[in-house]
This record gives C-alpha cells, structure tokens and sequence, in this order.
C-alpha cells in the first residue's frame, strides 16, 4: 500500500504542474483573433494584487492565453504535410506602423513596354545550340566567351577599311561602347522611374546639348542608384560634372546632428555669457615679456 499511496502522491504533485485549459470569467474576453489578440475588461482583484503583484499578474496572463488559444482552436484546423495548421480570420483591430507602408517599386521601361504589349517573362534555358560549333553553349559566362574566341579566330577586312588595322582591337573597342551605352541608358531609366530630372543630351543640334551637359547627365543618371553612385564603375577619361548639386540625389543630403543634452547646452551658454561679461582682459605673460625684449632692443 505504500508503494501505492507514493505513486498516487506523485501523480497528483505532476498534475498540479499543469493547470486546466478551462477558465472562467466574470466578463468574456473580446477577441480579435486575426492579431491573435485577446482584451480582458474584467477589473483587477486588488487584494491579491497588492499582495503578491508578480505571481497575480503571472497567472492572470497564463489564463487570458488559455482563453485564447481555446478560441483559436475552435477554428477549422487542416494538415499540411506533417504539421496541423489554422486559417485565421481577417483582422478587426488596425495596428500602428512605425514607418509609412512602401510605395510599390516603379516599372522599369522593358517592364512597362511588356505589360502594355500582354509579353509574358518565359524561362529560358541556359544553353543553346551552336551550328558552327556543333556543341551545346551557355547564353552567359566565360565558356560563352571561350566559345565566341573560337568562332571568331579569323576576322574578314571590310572592303574599304585599312588592312593593316587589327580588326579584333576594333571589335573589342565596339563591345565596350555598346557596354557603355547599355549602362547609360539603364541609369537614365532609372532616373525616370524616380522622376529625377535630367539635362538633355545629344550631339544632333549643337545648340540644344554640348559635352558640358552629357557630364551633367551620366553624373545625375550615376546618383540616381540606391548607393547614390557609389558602386558605379567611371568610364574612359571621365570627368565629374561640376554646378549640378541641385539636380543631383543625395548631394545635399547632410546627417542631422543628435539633439543636445539640457545639461550641455546650459553649460555652452553660461560660458558665452561669462566670455562676453568678463571685460578683464587677458594677460599673455610670454607675449608681454617678447615685446618688452623686443622694443629695447630696438632703442
């Protein structure tokens, strides 16, 4: 009997760890359960509050919890996998936000152009076939560089061109502007889609554009990126355009100072106020003693 009563015993001790998922209430908690939020209205007991607040207010939040898990519960529940899920309800209650909601990220001009013409982004496949080659080759990348290398071993001389211009020299120089060309206007779609204005350029009318404002350009079109132009490669003998700071994002831009202590600044003007009533003025002995050397010397 006694191996008996201690197992009862012990049983009841395990089972007072663990309180019963049933609460009562004076006033049912309101619920929003699309927050996951529950409100207690019910009015503090103030005796065992003032007794022992930590413990009071411990159990008074494992209860409302119990309440609300028991709502939530109650949901339709589904089995996904191997775990049991709940579909929440729409919420009731609005949160405040910290920050402002984002502001949907603007279409660049392929992805206006392709929503205005119905063009639906398909996968493609990193390789293509080359006929010349014979092989399968991939669309990027140094073997797609390796691969062109070995098409292009031989190069024809057009017709009226130099023989003796290196025909190679002149492709890679060719890739390199059409680079350069692609990334100024990527940059100037950018500056665009942020509404940022942009000087005109061009070399059609003199008059209208010149070499002065195609550097205003690449150097607004440079600063419109998130880094404000900072990871932006310089081309060729580039130049910074100069007297553009109003046009230009982020030139202005100036960190704010941390706002002063009351302490410090009460010191900083207790000392202006003692500099400009003390009207003694100030003996600089080593200055005094040089010039009275300096006067005798010179008697």
């Amino acid at each position: 009997m006694d191996v008996v009563d201690e197992v009862l015993e012990k049983s009841a001790r395990e089972a007072e760890k663990y309180k019963p998922i049933t609460v009562e209430k004076h006033l049912e908690l309101e619920y929003d359960l699309g927050t996951l939020m529950a409100v207690d209205k019910n009015e503090f007991d103030m005796d065992t509050l003032r007794k022992d607040k930590n413990d009071y207010l411990l159990n008074l939040t494992r209860d409302n919890t119990q309440l609300l898990l028991n709502k939530i519960w109650d949901l339709p529940t589904e089995q996904i996998e191997e775990s049991i899920v709940v579909k929440l309800p729409p919420q009731k209650t609005v949160l405040p936000r910290m920050k402002p909601v984002p502001k949907p990220k603007p279409f660049t001009k392929w992805q206006q152009f392709a929503k205005e013409k119905g063009i639906q982004k398909k996968k493609k496949s990193k390789l293509s076939w080359d006929e010349q080659l014979q092989k399968w080759v991939p669309l990027y990348g140094f073997k797609r560089s390796n691969a062109e290398k070995q098409k292009d071993w031989l190069l024809e001389v057009p017709q009226n061109a130099d023989p003796m211009e290196d025909q190679f020299a002149k492709k890679i120089e060719a890739k390199s502007e059409r680079i350069a060309k692609n990334e100024l206007q990527r940059l100037r779609n950018i500056a665009k889609a942020r509404k940022i204005k942009v000087p005109r350029v061009g070399v059609i009318n003199p008059d209208a554009s010149s070499a002065k404002d195609l550097q205003a350009a690449v150097t607004v079109a440079k600063s419109s990126t998130a880094s404000l132009g900072k990871y932006q490669s310089k081309l060729p003998n580039e130049k910074e355009a100069r007297g553009v700071a109003a046009i230009t994002p982020g030139a202005t831009r100036k960190r704010k100072l941390p706002p002063v202590s009351a302490n410090v600044e009460k010191t900083e003007s207790l000392a202006i106020i003692d500099t400009i009533l003390n009207k003694k003025p100030k003996l600089n002995i080593e200055k005094a003693v040089a010039r009275h050397i300096n006067n005798e010397q010179l008697e």
